[in-house]
């Protein structure tokens, strides 16, 4: 039965009374479709009876985001008794096409950027550790290129996808030799004369135009799906469902498209939630309506039926590793009797950098100790500034983590890592946390009784803040990052079933706080990842709450003075970069005051230089 033949076919369905009539208008739908499917709908319900309502011996095909939840629809669909649908993530799938009878051998982990200048034969030219930085971008150009549905290197501009000056202007000066490279590299795994990466074969799947024998195929969590894989999909001749959520697309950063705007489709949507209240319901599209600035934007109705009267499950959601890290830190200092924490993707993830650099080899070069350092990268720098210029040339925001915490708590970041890794439970006492620690990308399908969040994600007047300074240095924003910033606080509001603890300078001005919304006064620290950092650990534990939340406590300049020799020179861009942050939040002059030990009439007349009021 093909899809075209379905496109013309009407169907008559009988749901059952529970389902809501947008459900029913679901299971009722004839032809390709896409589905708006607002946090905590029920989605994967909807399409498990979507599949069960098709005509018998329909050939079914399910593309789930990512293992676990491919294992997890595999287990409902047999739960549901559809054994004869296929469940497959887009690398299982091709896999199976592209591996079978090959000569290649995928290799287990992503190359490391040394042995990528190996392979290549890389060299240094005149600028310092030019090998390794050209390595960098090579292994992202691949990456790139693999995801996209290019069909030539040469047709994508790696440049675009670079923000930084520095690495811009590096990126400028030696872009042929990294074209060159990336092409040599995909050239030499296409060959089979070194191993394959998990992205190639995709990628090879995607060239190879397959026709895949399905009579449908539904796509899950298609906002966050790849330019290769909804190439494959929408060259189907089966009838093509795709569902997810516009405003969950977080994983642009990994080259993903928001699939679901550029299929075509009918729309139908899933807009009530069943995961949480009408309070938070009204927060979460508070926060997606400052995207009116950002251009065309249609609000979103979201309803909330959630019923769950618990707080069992507690966590602690930031949007970088570093808040996290530094939150924890906090938590465990501050609740002594805690027993059991535990981290989404486990606390190794956020110790070691996907190319292998841990933790305790930025720690041994900020020490002097070369002979202790393992990773050829981190061993090939002299000296702790020299990793710093690299980190500036590659945008590699997972060193920059690991440095700042270096530099925060020196030699003893060893003994608090293992304090947190010793409070850290495996993953089937997972439920004994009396904390759960995530980033919001690893909280991405997650939900949670009690959420607390760190207020390290983007606030309503650094939007302005940052839209403004764009149209006043005639530059034009990257809107398609800002709209992902604010899509990360929507995804992160809406992981909670019960509560939420949200600071007060993330809080949308049309909302109060409410009986499941408790507001957190956060003026004494604006950054997280910059007044904790310059602070000393007391700083790190810096938090007024007005709520029932135990958080951390901010330190003035004085009190820090031990630690920051710097804090009562003159104004720095560190210095006027925190301000703006006090004031980005609504902290008043008083409280800038005293946290920057200055005058009031020192701190105005510095805003206004800073032309953060007028004259």
């Amino acid at each position: 039965m093909s899809g075209q033949s379905l496109n013309n076919q009407e169907k008559e369905v009988t749901a059952e009374p529970s389902f809501t009539k947008e459900q029913k208008q679901i299971l009722a739908s004839a032809g390709n479709i896409r589905i708006n499917a607002v946090a905590g709908s029920g989605k994967t319900t909807t399409i498990i009876e979507y599949a069960a309502s098709r005509p018998p011996g329909s050939r079914i095909l399910y593309l789930a985001f990512n293992k676990s939840v491919r294992q997890e629809a595999s287990r409902r669909f047999a739960e549901r008794g559809l054994n004869g649908v296929q469940v497959e993530t887009a690398h299982s799938l091709a896999f199976r096409y592209i591996m079978r009878g090959s000569p290649y051998k995928v290799r287990a982990q992503s190359y490391k950027t040394h042995e990528i200048a190996d392979l290549l034969g890389l060299t240094a030219t005149g600028e310092k550790h030019a090998e390794y930085i050209i390595a960098t971008h090579i292994n992202r150009f691949v990456t790139y290129f693999c995801n996209s549905d290019a069909a030539r290197v040469q047709e994508l501009d790696y440049l675009s996808t670079i923000t930084d000056s520095k690495a811009r202007n590096f990126v400028k000066q030696f872009y042929p030799y990294i074209e060159q490279g990336t092409r040599q590299f995909l050239a030499r795994m296409d060959k089979a004369a070194i191993e394959i990466t998990h992205d190639f074969y995709l990628k090879k799947f995607q060239l190879s135009r397959p026709q895949l024998p399905f009579d449908y195929i539904l796509f899950d969590e298609g906002q966050d799906a790849s330019a290769a894989m909804l190439s494959i999909f929408m060259s189907q001749p089966a009838c093509k469902v795709i569902v997810g959520d516009t405003h969950q697309q977080i994983y642009g950063w990994r080259h993903a498209v928001n699939s679901l705007a550029l299929a075509s489709f009918p729309t139908l949507q899933l807009s009530a939630s069943f995961r949480f209240r009408q309070d938070i319901a009204n927060l979460a599209m508070a926060v997606l309506d400052w995207k009116t600035r950002l251009g065309a934007y249609s609000p979103v109705a979201i309803t909330g039926k959630g019923l769950l009267r618990s707080e069992k499950t507690k966590a602690t959601i930031a949007r970088t590793n570093l808040g996290l890290l530094l939150r924890a830190i906090a938590y465990i200092t501050d609740n002594r009797k805690v027993k059991h924490i535990y981290f989404e993707g486990n606390i190794n993830s956020y110790t070691y950098a996907e190319d292998g650099a841990s933790l305790y080899d930025v720690l041994n070069l900020f020490n002097g100790r070369h002979d202790r350092i393992r990773d050829k990268l981190v061993g090939s720098m002299q000296t702790i500034e020299d990793l710093e210029e690299y980190i500036e040339k590659t945008e590699d925001q997972q060193l920059a983590m690991m440095v700042e915490l270096v530099k925060e708590y020196g030699s003893e970041v060893h003994s608090i890592i293992q304090q947190l890794k010793d409070l850290h439970t495996g993953d089937a006492d997972r439920d004994k946390a009396e904390m759960i620690f995530s980033t919001v990308h690893r909280a991405k399908g997650m939900e949670y009784d009690v959420v607390y969040l760190v207020d390290d994600f983007i606030t309503s007047r650094k939007l302005d803040r940052l839209l403004a300074e764009n149209a006043k240095n005639n530059q034009s924003a990257d809107l398609g990052k800002l709209n992902e910033e604010i899509n990360l606080l929507y995804v992160a509001v809406t992981r909670v079933r019960y509560r939420l603890h949200i600071p007060e300078s993330l809080l949308p001005e049309s909302v109060a706080a409410s009986p499941h919304i408790v507001v957190e006064k956060n003026i004494a620290e604006p950054d997280r990842t910059k007044s904790a950092l310059r602070g000393g650990r007391q700083g790190v534990a810096g938090w007024r709450s007005t709520g029932n939340a135990s958080q951390p406590k901010g330190k003035t300049l004085a009190e820090r003075q031990k630690t920051d020799k710097s804090a009562y020179q003159p104004w720095t861009a560190e210095l006027d970069e925190e301000l703006k942050d006090f004031c980005d939040r609504g902290a008043s002059v008083g409280e800038m005051a005293e946290y920057f030990e200055r005058t009031k009439g020192a701190i105005i007349a510095r805003l206004k230089k800073l032309q953060y009021l007028p004259d």
